[in-house]
């Protein structure tokens, strides 16, 4: 299964903001959306991440200063990026690898989506049981 399959069942929206946007905006979004992750746009350039964990990471270094603080002073600047045209298997990989939770899409160095860790292992999931089943109506037919 494809990243661009995932996306086509899930949707496309990703919720993101500029680099000068407060860590407790970007808090305030994850949570109105329950998400783990905003994507961090400066323009249509993907510059960074701020996840649940920068943010932690954030209040651990600066206490609840770090609110008011830019995102860009506490995102993740070194994301791991995929196409839609990636491979499940090869996702989790690079999430495995680079400990990433999400990925951001990208096609033609545009935004396009971004795929969870969760999204992931559930598609891998349906792939086993499809092959399962499909082995199990070989072995009976």
């Amino acid at each position: 299964m494809s990243v661009k399959a995932i996306l086509n069942e899930k949707g496309r929206k990703v919720v993101t903001v500029t680099p000068q946007a407060t860590v407790g905006e970007a808090a305030q979004l994850l949570s109105a959306n329950r998400i783990g992750a905003v994507v961090v746009l400066d323009g249509e350039r993907i510059v960074g991440l701020m996840a649940e964990r920068d943010v932690v990471a954030a209040i651990a270094a600066s206490g609840g200063a770090c609110l008011g603080e830019p995102v860009d002073a506490h995102m993740s600047r070194d994301v791991p990026f995929c196409a839609e045209e990636s491979e499940i298997e090869a996702l989790m990989e690079v999430m495995n690898n680079r400990r990433a939770r999400h990925l951001p899409v990208e096609r033609n160095g545009r935004l396009v989506g971004i795929v969870s860790i969760g999204d992931a292992v559930r598609a891998h999931i349906r792939a086993i049981e499809h092959e399962a089943a499909q082995i199990k109506a070989y072995i009976a037919g």
